[in-house]
């Protein structure tokens, strides 16, 4: 029998929040840390893959512990991103909706510090930040986390990459007796020197179905394409995947910008998100991706760390990431909530001896994904072309009597025969057959 989260210890108020929230059964990594958190005092490193509801396995004890009658700060959850943190802050807050006297603050970079300093005079429980923010305000004396007794690194595999000198800052301020809780979708060498480096020597290891990590719900799949052919297979894939909702995944913001920008012309409902653009354009097309108003959102890896949308259905790597831990972040976003979802690589030739090293380090299996013919293509081109022509709006500043001219010309034709013919225009300018390619070399050879 599944167990329920009174039987881990949580609060009445706190299960009253997760009843509305319609949140009943704990997930694993839930079952397994939160009895963990309340009973015992050791550190603990939290191995669980992306998506398996490591927030409330933090959360929901956190929220707990937290002495109310005390207005200091005793709580600290660093995460590498704006986004993600704001999630956590989003929901710990709903979490909270029944223990109204606990104080929360998110404080992260891209927005101006001047409000955060001035919300971080009120009394203040828990704190959710960014590492080079918080180290800022550190350094300004804006903030006082000398005395917190819960040090919490979501996301921590990313933290140690990207943000280690703010960490190191951190670090320092923080008192030595503390309690720090780290938890992570990957463990590699440098987690495991950060364990040893800011830890205590006793520490609780957990881990929730690592084993079989990358195969719960997610069908892995590569295509080897000519780099000519990229993005034309790319269309065709996401023509297949019309109305469902993805993420594809670019190493260089310039690549973001690029692979948007030919979405857009395309006419697919997609938006960019990268490190450079500002916090407001950020928020509004999370928004937008979240409430389903965009269908694709074509991001670098930072920038879609904390990206919680159940409904993505796939997760494409227009480049293939660098290491091992980014590609089972890239493939967590999707297959979350016990759904499925497809993770697709589009690799060139050269890449393709990557993709055994991927199934060994990870232990998942990928499947041959059959590139489309050439007619495919261009028949998806095709209706790509059909798509631009019936999302275009009218322009209102053609004069009435060009217009009457152009209809005088069509008047005559019904329907099916005026679709015939534009679509007889299409390929010809657009398509060569066999008899073309001939005349082009004939042409070639003179």
């Amino acid at each position: 029998m599944s167990k329920q989260f009174s039987d881990l210890g949580i609060s009445t108020e706190l299960q009253q929040s997760l009843s509305a929230l319609k949140i009943t059964v704990p997930t694993s990594i839930q079952e397994k840390v939160i009895p963990v958190l309340l009973n015992q005092k050791e550190d603990v490193v939290a191995l669980a893959k992306t998506g398996t509801g490591k927030t409330a396995a933090f959360g929901l004890p956190l929220l707990q512990l937290i002495d109310v009658e005390n207005p200091a700060i005793q709580a600290v959850i660093l995460t590498p991103t704006r986004e993600l943190g704001q999630q956590i802050f989003n929901n710990l807050t709903s979490f909270a909706t029944n223990s109204p006297k606990i104080s929360m603050a998110v404080v992260c970079g891209g927005i101006p510090i001047k409000p955060q300093i001035d919300r971080l005079k009120e009394p203040t429980h828990i704190v959710v930040a960014t590492p080079g923010r918080l180290a800022d305000l550190v350094k300004r004396e804006a903030i006082n986390i000398k005395n917190i007794a819960y040090f919490i690194l979501d996301e921590a595999d990313e933290m140690v990459t990207a943000l280690k000198e703010g960490l190191d800052t951190i670090i320092a301020e923080i008192p030595k007796k503390r309690r720090t809780l780290l938890f992570t979708a990957t463990l590699p060498g440098a987690i495991k020197q950060m364990v040893n480096n800011y830890m205590s020597a006793v520490i609780v290891q957990i881990e929730a179905d690592m084993e079989t990590v990358g195969h719960q719900g997610i069908d892995h799949q590569y295509v080897v394409v000519e780099p000519i052919e990229k993005l034309n297979v790319l269309l065709h894939f996401l023509n297949s995947k019309e109305g469902e909702r993805g993420i594809i995944f670019c190493k260089t913001k310039a690549a973001v910008n690029k692979l948007a920008k030919n979405l857009a012309i395309n006419k697919f409902s997609s938006g960019a998100l990268h490190g450079s653009l500002t916090q407001g354009i950020r928020d509004r097309i999370m928004g937008q991706f979240r409430e389903g108003n965009i269908d694709i959102l074509v991001a670098t890896d930072l920038a879609a760390r904390g990206i919680d949308v159940k409904e993505i259905s796939y997760v494409v790597n227009y480049h293939l990431p660098d290491t091992f831990e980014a590609y089972v972040h890239r493939s967590g976003r999707t297959a979350r909530a016990g759904a499925s979802g497809v993770s697709l690589s589009i690799i060139q030739q050269e890449e393709l001896v990557d993709i055994p090293e991927f199934e060994a380090a990870l232990d998942i299996t990928f499947k041959h994904f059959k590139k489309a013919d050439a007619k495919s293509i261009e028949e998806n081109n095709g209706l790509l072309w059909a798509k631009k022509i019936f999302k275009t709006k009218p322009n209102r500043t053609v004069s009435e009597d060009f217009k009457a001219k152009i209809k005088t010309i069509f008047h005559h034709l019904t329907k099916e025969e005026l679709v015939d013919k534009i679509l007889s225009n299409y390929i010809a300018e657009n398509i060569k057959t066999d008899d073309t390619s001939v005349v082009v070399k004939k042409k070639k050879k003179k």
